[in-house]
């Protein structure tokens, strides 16, 4: 333990950097800096193998439709064999599969249904890994929020590098380089992930059917209408908001900016959530849920400075804002749910919030293209700035939402 920890510890605040958060940090920060490379790496492979677009877009998708169909049996699994395990297992099976892929393209031109049933297998595995990271940090760190704020931070850190990172390697080596450092991403948190010792785990799920556990499961969701109507506020956001902006801002962005123009907004976005993780370590609001609502008003101005063609640089500040306000709004929501849900179900009550959240973006990010084609993608996204601001007034109107108080520790 580190001397500040210390110190923190003999002033009452409960100490981070212990050795199981160290090891848990380095699995996340290690594997999500792979996570966010492949989607580059794996774009630029398929456009060069010749499977165009429409390549890509297969490719991607046989990774994300797994993770929105099967996450809610991810939760069920890490109920019934511990989070941990799932976890290990997860990473191990992706360990695997980027390994071939590695291959494939370091031995020639892989077939695109090849890509596809790997892409697919690692979409299922992500699905079993994701529901136990919700009961994990609880186990590992005293003060709840300060940790999922410092995983935040590293995680949006290598989102905003990774991106750049596998550009760079393509250009000057091969895709199949950047699959094998996923790979070995992988296997650096499988085995930080497994050297972990955990505070007791809470009792196992009893025996019984999984369909009879997937309902328990939503049961204990559907009895706490702050989370519910946090994912429905949600899900609406992702079809409206969250979903078009992404195509739609690069496709306008980039049209009055150039790539570069491009480039430099998303930058500030990805430093914003830089900046949102670290404000969201230092404050801690007695009604976190009331305040992430009133930062995110801040994200309506992503929408907003695209919608009306703001120069470039005003536009990366709105940029810069709006992913401060995510940042923040998802630490203070992820904090909250790792609370106040008893560990017994923690894990399959998370499935259920990130089943929700998971399923509405590909529907707005699929509408968002066709309906800017009927009334044009600036009238788009300015409706997506005023569904953003009215969905920040419903859930601070939602009393359960609103006046959820912040629970200290593992709760």
């Amino acid at each position: 333990m580190t001397a500040q920890a210390g110190a923190r510890e003999r002033a009452g605040e409960p100490a981070v950097w212990t050795r199981d958060f160290r090891l848990f940090f380095t699995a996340r920060s290690v594997s999500t800096l792979g996570t966010a490379m492949v989607p580059v790496a794996l774009s630029l492979g398929v456009l060069q193998a010749g499977y165009g677009v429409s390549g890509v877009g297969f490719t991607l998708a046989a990774g994300t439709v797994p993770v929105a169909s099967l996450v809610l049996f991810g939760g069920v699994f890490a109920d019934r064999f511990t989070p941990r395990r799932m976890m290990v297992g997860a990473d191990l099976v992706r360990l695997v599969t980027q390994t071939v892929t590695a291959l494939l393209f370091l031995t020639g031109t892989p077939a695109l249904w090849q890509l596809v049933v790997v892409a697919a297998v690692n979409g299922t595995a992500a699905a079993m890994f994701q529901p136990g990271l919700a009961s994990l940090i609880p186990r590992i760190a005293g003060d709840v929020q300060r940790a999922v704020a410092t995983q935040r931070t590293s995680e949006s850190f290598m989102f905003l590098v990774g991106p750049s990172v596998a550009g760079t390697l393509v250009a000057f080596s091969d895709v199949g380089l950047v699959f094998l450092i996923d790979a070995a991403g992988y296997g650096v948190s499988a085995l930080c992930l497994a050297l972990l010792r955990l505070r007791a785990a809470p009792a196992a799920v009893p025996e019984g059917s999984i369909w009879g556990n997937l309902a328990e499961g939503w049961r204990e969701f559907r009895a706490r209408a702050w989370m519910w109507g946090v994912i429905l506020v949600w899900v609406v956001m992702g079809i409206a908001v969250f979903g078009p902006v992404e195509p739609l801002g690069a496709t306008l962005v980039t049209g009055a900016y150039g790539a570069t123009g491009y480039g430099l907004v998303m930058s500030a976005y990805g430093a914003g959530t830089i900046l949102g993780g670290v404000v969201a370590m230092r404050l801690k609001p007695p009604r976190p849920l009331a305040a992430g609502a009133t930062a995110m008003f801040l994200y309506a101005l992503r929408p907003m400075s695209v919608a009306f063609g703001l120069p470039l640089p005003p536009m990366a500040v709105c940029h810069l804002l709006a992913g401060v306000a995510m940042a923040f709004w998802g630490v203070m929501w992820m904090s909250s749910v790792q609370t106040q849900v008893a560990p017994r179900v923690l894990n399959r009550v998370h499935a259920y919030e990130v089943a929700g959240s998971v399923m509405a973006l590909p529907v707005g990010q699929a509408l968002g293209g066709p309906v800017s084609t009927l009334v044009g993608a600036r009238e788009v996204l300015a409706a997506s700035t005023l569904i953003a601001v009215a969905g920040c007034v419903v859930l601070l109107s939602a009393p359960p939402i609103r006046r959820l108080r912040r629970v200290s520790g593992t709760g």
